[in-house]
């Protein structure tokens, strides 16, 4: 069956619901990046790959060098929302309390006896601005990994459920290494993309020049409340992914272990830890997202193509021979891509 046939097929199996949902989504989409442009100068790959972890129910790490606007990107888009949202900022004395909460002992309110009281941390938010997420240690690091994951905290023995929708959206400098703790890879494994902001062009540059500097930034309005976004999330869940995206998305993954038969041989040679299973989750779930972003009713390998670098780029770990050679991940990412390019043929 053609490409043509299936979207069809696909097509007339949605209901006019979700075709109103689908269309009010790509409108919502285009007013968020016309309210971030009246802040934010260029960065469009950061801002939609942002939009597509939220509504792909994942998280992102912003890596980027100081001064290209990566906290001040996270909190627009949380002001062009209806989410509430919350930042912390992280220090080598932060503690793990100071994320998820902890308890208080007051007095109760018959003033018969004390008992403890449960205050929440400003983890219980929509979305958390994880601000230099690595300068703070590992014990202060891992307070996110339950919620990130499991979307509750546990403190003192008792779950306490965060609302939803919830992200983690976490900058990185890449750098600053002195006082710095390197994310552990369980807990990388957790972000959905790793989102590399680059420097603006010249254009851009003199844009920020002559807009940013001349009095107090505008008011965003907002575009999405909750209940679309949680909508929008639905809607990307229920859009059809063919066989043969599956079979990419799991030969990429496999393709990234050196230790796989599947791998070629100059990946047993450059790379030394691949990406896991939680990565063929991602690139399917980032794929259906990007799909309805530029209107589509079925997830093609282009969109696969298109979040790949994002999803694999912190779950590969080159070798000493490749970082000698300056093989970077995106290299191997984009390599492997061609090669199943050319497999296709």
């Amino acid at each position: 069956m053609s490409s043509s046939s299936i979207e069809t097929q696909n097509k007339s199996s949605m209901n006019d619901d979700d075709f109103n949902s689908i269309k009010s989504l790509q409108e919502s989409y285009s007013q968020i990046k016309e309210e971030l442009s009246r802040i934010i100068i260029g960065q469009e790959n950061a801002i939609e790959k942002i939009f597509i972890c939220m509504l792909s129910q994942g998280h992102a790490l912003l890596m980027g060098v100081p001064g290209l606007a990566k906290t001040l990107l996270v909190n627009s888009i949380s002001k062009s929302t209806s989410l509430s949202f919350s930042r912390i900022q992280f220090t080598p004395d932060l503690m793990p309390s100071d994320v998820t909460g902890t308890e208080i002992l007051q007095n109760r309110t018959d003033g018969e006896d004390r008992e403890f009281k449960f205050i929440k941390g400003p983890i219980f938010t929509n979305v958390l601005l994880a601000d230099e997420i690595n300068r703070t240690p590992p014990k202060t690091q891992s307070a996110l990994l339950e919620a990130m994951q499991e979307k509750r905290v546990t403190v003192a023995g008792t779950n306490h459920i965060l609302q939803k929708p919830f992200f983690v959206l976490a900058t990185q400098n890449p750098i600053e290494q002195e006082g710095t703790y390197p994310l552990p890879e369980a807990q990388l494994d957790r972000f959905m993309f790793l989102v590399r902001m680059e420097y603006p062009s010249r254009e851009e540059e003199l844009s920020i020049a002559r807009r940013t500097t001349i009095g107090e930034p505008p008011v965003l309005s907002k575009v999405i409340s909750t209940k679309k976004l949680k909508e929008y999330q639905s809607i990307v869940e229920k859009i059809p992914v063919p066989d043969h995206v599956f079979e990419l998305a799991v030969d990429l993954v496999r393709r990234t272990r050196p230790t796989s038969d599947d791998s070629p041989t100059w990946i047993k040679e450059s790379v030394q830890w691949g990406a896991g299973p939680r990565a063929i989750q991602f690139l399917i779930r980032g794929a259906k997202a990007r799909a309805l972003l530029y209107g589509n009713f079925i997830t093609t390998t282009e969109d696969l193509e298109a979040v790949a670098e994002a999803v694999l780029d912190h779950r590969i770990i080159t070798n000493f021979h490749a970082r000698s050679e300056g093989i970077s991940n995106v290299e191997v990412i984009r390599r492997l891509i061609e090669e199943a390019r050319k497999q296709d043929r």
